[in-house]
């Protein structure tokens, strides 16, 4: 059998071997019964779930013949690494870095750095949008995590907060 849709098949590889490695480390916690659910129970399922649509998309990638085989195209780097950027320093600013003297600075700056590094992955960037889509975004998770769910989370950098 050969494959037919190179996209779709490494796609479904990915899918399995994510749900495969999310079935086995929710094993380590206790898994319960449908019933009485334990905190494994739902990661298993998700992750059985998610491997076996893995499954199906490798073999419909086996079976359905698509317009040129559907290759791989290049690998997007710039997106890449924006995106891992934009996260790598929405955990830098929310928490702080001691070791190197860098202070907590907060959800806020948190979530307008995490939105402004993202935004530049794609084609097409205005400050004007991703400023207002920031501030959306900063109000939403203020009144979602700080007010509703009263968690403890720093709002302010701890020069502006005291």
């Amino acid at each position: 059998m050969r494959i037919k849709s190179q996209a779709d098949f490494f796609s479904g590889v990915m899918f399995t071997a994510v749900g495969g490695a999310f079935a086995i480390g929710a094993t380590t916690y206790n898994i319960g019964d449908g019933a009485r659910m334990g905190p494994g129970y739902f990661p298993l399922m998700l992750g059985i779930l998610l491997a076996v649509l893995g499954a199906l998309i490798m073999f419909q990638a086996m079976v359905v013949e698509t317009a040129g085989g559907d290759p791989i195209g290049k690998w997007a780097w710039k997106p890449l690494a924006f995106v891992l950027g934009a996260n790598l320093a929405f955990g830098v600013l929310l928490g702080g870095l001691p070791s190197i003297g860098l202070p907590a600075m907060g959800m806020i700056v948190a979530i307008y750095a995490l939105t402004i590094i993202s935004s530049m992955a794609g084609q097409h960037f205005k400050l004007r949008d991703v400023l207002v889509l920031s501030t959306i975004l900063a109000a939403g998770s203020y009144v979602a995590f700080i007010w509703a769910l009263k968690l403890q989370i720093q709002v302010w950098p701890t020069f502006i907060s005291g």
